[in-house]
């Protein structure tokens, strides 16, 4: 995935197709955790509230939505940089 014209390789990844709010961002919250400042988490996301509260919910918590593509109908890729501990 590329952002700004930026290739980014994730230094980990979730598919959370098929799970349910708000058991989707508990587990992206939990990754990221576990992850150092500055690393890429790729997460795979349903359409629809995952897609509209993943997101919002990551940047409430202060980490950076870095690039979100679109696979199929029903899901998307999205790209997070943990921003804070």
């Amino acid at each position: 995935m590329t952002n700004k014209g930026e290739t980014v390789s994730p230094d980990d990844k979730l598919d959370l197709s098929g799970v349910l709010c708000p058991i989707n961002f508990v587990k992206t919250k939990l990754k990221l955790e576990e992850m150092e400042v500055g690393q890429v988490l790729e997460v795979i996301l349903d359409d629809g509230e995952p897609m509209k509260n993943v997101p919002r919910s990551v940047k409430a918590e202060g980490h950076k939505i870095i690039g979100v593509e679109k696979l199929t109908d029903e899901t998307y890729k999205i790209l997070i940089r943990k921003e804070t501990d």
